[in-house]
């Protein structure tokens, strides 16, 4: 049998991004050798908040699997977006964002970026963190 490249990726391993957030890992260049997209789980229980940051040139679709959750997002997060079970939002190249359980329940996000590894151009915008603290 020859090899086409074809990967199946099961759960179960978790990691830690520089957003300050822990991922279920899904496909990736780690895990499938994709170069040009990633997907990855994020459950995020109540109260949780990611570090704001940006994905310089690397866009973002994520899809709010269960629960709801609020996304900061804009140069200063002056925009909030309240994403609900079964919505998606886009979120530019460079755009500062964070979303942030303000719920009392757990959310769990479906996060797609058009790069081989979430990480990849990962800027934390640490200036911005005042505004979610």
């Amino acid at each position: 049998m020859s090899d086409d490249g074809v990967r199946l990726v099961k759960p179960g391993t978790k990691y830690e991004g520089a957003q300050g957030v822990t991922y279920n890992a899904g496909v990736s260049r780690n895990t499938a050798g994709a170069e040009k997209v990633c997907m990855n789980v994020l459950p995020m229980p109540p109260g949780v908040k990611s570090k704001p940051h940006i994905h310089k040139g690397i866009e973002t679709i994520a899809y709010m699997l269960e629960g709801e959750c609020t996304l900061f997002h804009g140069q200063k997060l002056e925009n909030q977006t309240l994403v609900k079970q079964g919505e998606q939002i886009f979120i530019p190249d460079d755009v500062p964002h964070a979303p942030c359980n303000l719920s009392d329940k757990k959310c769990v996000w479906i996060v797609v970026h058009s790069s081989g590894d979430d990480q990849d151009e990962l800027i934390r915008t640490e200036e911005l963190d005042y505004i979610l603290e």
